[in-house]
C-alpha cells in the first residue's frame, strides 16, 4: 500500500535534515575553536568544507532515508549510518583543507578528528534524549494506552486513522509491525513501521507498549497463531481483528476489535461453507430445529434465519434458552416468520402434533443430553432423551414427509467409553436405518468438542481463572478435536445440502489439541502466568472419559465431498429387526428405571466399552 507522507512526516524530515546540517557546521566551529583561538579562526577557509559537507549530508540523508528514521529508536543500523556519514565528511573535509595553499596538515588533522568525535557524540546524544523523552511521555500518559499495530496494510491503516481522529478511543499508536522489509523504517501517517513480527518482544520492551492490535484479516489461522504465540509472553493486552470470513461485508473498525480467544490459538483454518448451496435448499422452506435454545441449536437458528426460510420453528424443553434465542431473532430479523415451542422430544403426542400442524420440510435435530459424567450416573435419562427422543422425531419426520433430516452426532459415538457416546451411536443407527426405508433424506453429522458450548471446558476454565484458580485438568496427556460453534453449524448446514440419505458426515478437524495446552493459553490470555499466578491441578479422568477421541470406526471408510474439509463415513450394515426390537426393550427398561442400562446398550452397540472403573450406580 502506498501512502503519501503526511505534513507531519514532511516537517519531521525537514527538521532532521536541518539538525544534521546545523550540527555539522556547529561541530566544525567548535573543533576549530578548540584547536585555535576563536578570534583567529579563518572563516573563509571553513566556507568551502561547510558548503560541500552540507550538500553531502543532504544527499546522504535522502539516499539512505536516515532522515526518515525514528528518533525514538536509537538502533544499531541508524547509528552505523551516522558513523559512516561522519567518516565520509571527515575524509572529504580533510582532502579539501589539505588541497588549499595555506593548509596546515597538523591543524587540519586535529580539527577534523575533533569534528568527527563532536559530531558523532551530538547525534548519539540527540537520539538518546529523544528516546528518553518518548519513554517518559508514554509513561506519564494518563488516559491513553500505547499501541503497536501488527499489519501495516489497509486494515491496520484504517484502525490507525480511527484511533487518531476519535475522541472516544483512548489509544496512542506508536508503531507498526510488518514482515514486508520494504515498509520497515518507513512512516505511515506519521507513525513508524518499527520492525518485523519476530522483533515484537524487543519492541514492546523498548517502546513500553501496553496493547498489541493484530490487524491482518487476510492472514490464515496458522499465521495468526504464530503471531499470537510471539505476543503472549509480552503480557500486553492483545486485540485482534476478525478474519475476512467473519467480517464478510462489515467494515473494518475499532469496534470490530475483540479480545484474543483460545480458538485463535488452534491454528486451523475455519470451515468455509458454500453459501449458495445452503440458501438453495433452505430458502422458502419450513425449518424445525429441536434443541433450538442450546449452543449448537441456537447458532443453527441464527444462520438459518439469515438464509430466507419460509418459517423457522425453534423447539426446546428449556424455556429460558428458547426465550433468549426468540428475542434475539426478533431483534435481528423482524420480518422472520418465527415460531417458538416449549416441548419434549420424548412426548410422542406432542411431536406428532407439531409435525402435523407445521409440516416442516427440513429438520435439524440438536436436542440431546450430552454431558458425559452426568450421563454416566443417569444412563436411563440418556437413553430416554437421546435414543427414544431421536426415534420419535425421526418417526414423525418419515410419517409427515420431511425432505431432509440432519442428526447432530459426535466423535464420542466412535468406539464409545461412555453412555452418552453409546446413545449417540444408536441415534446414528436409527438415522441410517430410516434412510433405507424412507423418502426423507436422513443424514448425520459427526464432529468433536465445541469451544464455548454448554458443558465444554472453556467456560469452566474461565470461571476457575476468574475465581483465582486452580484450573482443573483431568489428565496432562488428554487430547481432543476442537471446533468453534459457527464451524460446527456451517458443517451441519453443508451436510444438509450434500445429503442423499444414510451418510455420516465427518469434519477434518486438523490435529487434536492437548487440554493442558488450552488451559495454559487461556491463563496467559487472562494476563496470568500458568502455575505461578494460577495453578493447574490434575484431577484424574472422569467417569466415561478417555484420553483421545476417534472420528471413525475401523469398518468405516472416508469419501470426499465437494468441500475438502468434509468427508463421508461409509454406511455400515445394520440388522433392522434387531435394532427396532432393541429400541422397544430399551424403552421399557429405561422407564422401569433399570440398573443394567449400560449392559443393555452394549448388546446393541458392541463397540461400547463400559467404564467399570468409575461405575457410580
Amino acid at each position: 500500500m502506498s501512502l503519501k507522507p503526511s505534513c507531519k512526516h514532511k516537517l519531521k524530515i525537514s527538521l532532521v535534515t536541518a539538525l544534521f546540517v546545523i550540527g555539522y557546521i556547529f561541530s566544525i566551529l567548535i573543533s576549530s575553536a578548540i584547536v585555535t583561538d576563536f578570534r583567529q579562526i579563518n572563516f573563509k577557509s571553513l566556507l568551502v568544507p561547510a558548503v560541500i559537507g552540507s550538500i553531502i549530508i543532504i544527499c546522504f540523508l535522502f539516499s539512505t532515508k536516515l532522515n526518515a528514521c525514528s528518533f525514538y529508536r536509537a538502533s544499531i543500523p541508524e547509528l552505523t549510518k551516522s558513523f559512516l556519514l561522519n567518516a565520509v565528511l571527515f575524509l572529504v573535509n580533510l582532502i579539501i583543507s589539505l588541497s588549499m595553499e595555506t593548509a596546515n596538515i597538523e591543524w587540519c588533522l586535529v580539527t577534523f578528528l575533533l569534528y568527527f568525535a563532536i559530531s558523532f557524540v551530538m547525534i548519539f546524544s540527540l537520539r538518546f534524549l529523544a528516546y528518553e523523552i518518548s519513554k517518559r511521555r508514554h509513561m506519564m500518559a494518563k488516559n491513553k494506552e500505547s499501541v503497536l499495530i501488527v499489519g501495516a496494510g489497509d486494515a491496520g491503516v484504517t484502525i490507525l486513522r480511527e484511533m487518531m481522529v476519535s475522541d472516544k478511543v483512548k489509544y496512542d499508536v506508536v508503531g507498526f509491525i510488518d514482515d514486508d522489509l520494504k515498509k520497515v523504517d518507513s512512516y505511515i501517517l506519521g507513525v513508524p513501521v518499527v520492525g518485523t513480527v519476530g522483533k515484537i518482544p524487543d519492541i514492546v520492551e523498548k517502546m513500553h507498549i501496553q496493547t498489541i492490535v493484530v490487524a491482518i484479516p487476510t492472514a490464515g489461522a496458522s499465521r495468526i497463531k504464530e503471531i499470537l504465540d510471539i505476543c503472549m509472553p509480552t503480557k500486553c493486552k492483545v486485540k485482534i481483528l476478525p478474519g475476512i470470513y467473519q467480517l464478510l461485508n462489515e467494515q473494518v473498525s475499532v469496534s470490530r476489535l475483540r479480545d484474543v480467544d483460545v480458538q485463535d490459538l488452534l491454528g486451523r483454518e475455519p470451515v468455509k461453507t458454500n453459501i449458495d448451496e445452503v440458501i438453495g435448499y433452505i430458502k422458502d422452506q419450513v425449518v424445525l430445529v429441536t434443541g433450538g435454545g442450546g449452543s449448537i441449536g441456537s447458532e443453527l437458528c441464527r444462520q438459518i434465519a439469515g438464509h430466507g426460510p419460509k418459517q423457522l420453528i425453534v423447539l426446546d424443553i428449556y424455556e429460558n434458552n428458547a426465550y433468549d434465542i426468540q428475542q434475539e431473532l426478533k431483534r435481528k430479523y423482524p420480518n422472520l416468520n418465527l415460531v417458538t415451542l416449549i416441548a419434549s422430544i420424548r412426548d410422542s403426542a406432542k411431536m406428532d402434533d407439531v409435525f402435523k400442524k407445521y409440516r416442516p420440510d427440513i429438520v435439524f435435530h440438536a436436542a440431546a443430553h450430552k454431558h458425559v459424567p452426568l450421563m454416566e450416573t443417569s444412563p436411563n435419562e440418556a437413553v430416554k432423551n437421546n435414543i427414544i427422543g431421536t426415534y420419535k422425531v425421526a418417526k414423525c419426520s418419515d410419517k409427515y414427509g420431511v425432505k431432509i433430516f440432519v442428526q447432530i452426532s459426535t466423535d464420542k459415538a466412535v468406539n464409545p467409553t461412555n453412555i452418552m457416546g453409546a446413545t449417540k451411536r444408536v441415534c446414528e443407527m436409527i438415522i441410517q436405518t430410516y434412510a433405507k426405508r424412507s423418502k426423507t433424506r436422513f443424514t448425520a453429522v459427526r464432529f468433536g468438542n465445541v469451544l464455548g458450548s454448554n458443558g465444554s471446558v472453556i467456560p469452566l476454565f474461565k470461571k476457575q481463572i476468574s475465581e483465582g484458580g486452580p484450573v482443573t485438568v483431568t489428565h496432562k496427556d488428554i487430547i481432543r478435536y476442537f471446533m468453534t460453534i459457527p464451524e460446527a453449524v456451517s458443517l451441519v448446514l453443508q451436510a444438509g445440502a450434500y445429503a442423499n440419505g444414510g451418510e455420516i458426515f465427518v469434519l477434518d478437524m486438523g490435529e487434536q489439541v492437548k487440554i493442558y495446552d488450552l488451559a495454559k493459553n487461556l491463563i496467559r490470555l487472562s494476563g496470568y502466568e500458568p502455575d505461578k499466578d494460577i495453578k493447574i491441578v490434575f484431577t484424574g479422568l472422569r467417569p466415561g472419559e478417555k484420553l483421545y477421541e476417534e472420528r471413525l470406526m475401523a469398518e468405516e471408510g472416508l469419501e470426499k465431498t465437494a468441500n475438502n474439509r468434509i468427508s463421508i463415513g461409509k454406511p455400515l450394515d445394520i440388522d433392522e429387526d434387531k435394532l427396532f426390537s432393541s429400541l422397544d426393550k430399551l424403552y421399557d427398561a429405561a422407564y422401569h428405571e433399570t440398573d443394567h442400562m449400560k449392559e443393555l446398550v452394549h448388546e446393541l452397540v458392541p463397540t461400547y466399552h463400559i467404564d467399570t472403573e468409575h461405575q457410580e450406580q
